[in-house]
């Protein structure tokens, strides 16, 4: 789940249709499968800190890094935005991503990715008291979208595991703080800041991980095995690269439509794939949910 939001660069010429339509799709559907590949790396045992957030996140950003230093002549990011990088990879990696896969744990994939679905209203709400007024449309998404928070959190199958709840409230916030803190900070170019964020964010989940007891002996089978190379191949790289080029050549409004369809996704494939069940209330927090960010996504749109 490695989701940097950048500034768009415009582009030059209009890209074409189905270069984005494909962006669109790998965006959509692998970001939304991860969490399926997160339940299924942790049912085959990899350990959730140190492997199936830690690990993955140094291999991904590494091979990215060096073919940034290497084939493309990046240069490196200088101190000052180094330290920006370990602030991100903290809030957004080790907050964000590492609290979605210890919760994972405990609760079904879908639930996870609706809980993350609020992402975009926390980080409306972090704008607008960073001065960014929002206008009277998005403070209604806002309003709407964490009515279906707190009914996810209060109504629905959250309730029979506290521990998850608590970690799925952490994780939304951690990452809207860090994406929004991210603003006008030195950091280099996007697609070097995704793989510093992965460094530093990977080390630091592996260091946690170490430190709360985690102890990587022995590997997972090979289905985990196999989850954690597409976790760390598609969702990290693959789908990371799609969204920068999304940012670089549509609206903002669509790039960002990911938030909500990756619960859609999420919740499809886990019914479909891992056997999860969900009740009524938590289709309805979940659709709640959506309809905030849509409506906050509309009235973006429209302020733009």
């Amino acid at each position: 789940m490695v989701r940097h939001v950048g500034s768009p660069v415009p582009s030059a010429a209009a890209p074409r249709g189905g270069l984005v339509v494909l962006a669109l799709l790998l965006v959509y559907v692998v970001w939304g499968s991860t969490y399926l590949g997160i339940a299924k790396a942790l049912h085959g045992g990899a350990l959730p800190l140190t492997m199936v957030s830690g690990s993955r996140f140094i291999i991904a950003g590494g091979l990215m890094y060096l073919a940034l230093r290497l084939f493309w002549k990046m240069p490196r990011p200088t101190l000052r935005q180094w330290r920006n990088l370990v602030i991100m990879g903290v809030t957004m990696l080790v907050l964000g991503n590492g609290m979605v896969v210890l919760a994972e744990r405990e609760v079904s994939s879908g639930l996870a990715a609706t809980a993350v679905a609020s992402v975009p209203l926390w980080m409306a709400l972090f704008s607008a008291l960073r001065g960014q007024h929002a206008s009277k449309g998005e403070w209604l998404g806002i309003a709407v979208g964490f009515v279906g928070v707190v009914w996810l959190n209060a109504g629905s199958s959250l309730t029979a595991s506290p521990t998850g709840l608590v970690l799925l409230l952490i994780a939304p916030v951690g990452w809207a703080f860090g994406s929004v803190w991210a603003r006008g900070q030195d950091l280099p170019g996007p697609f070097m800041t995704a793989a510093g964020q992965m460094i530093c964010g990977g080390v630091l989940l592996v260091l946690i991980g170490l430190v709360v007891g985690e102890r990587p002996t022995t590997l997972p089978d090979s289905g985990g095995l196999l989850a954690m190379a597409y976790l760390c191949v598609f969702g990290s790289i693959v789908a990371f690269t799609a969204y920068v080029w999304l940012l670089q050549n549509v609206r903002p409004a669509l790039a960002g439509s990911y938030a909500y369809v990756n619960p859609v996704i999420a919740v499809l494939l886990g019914a479909a794939l891992n056997g999860e069940r969900f009740g009524w209330r938590d289709f309805l927090a979940m659709a709640v949910i959506l309809l905030g960010v849509v409506v906050l996504t509309m009235a973006r749109t429209r302020k733009r």
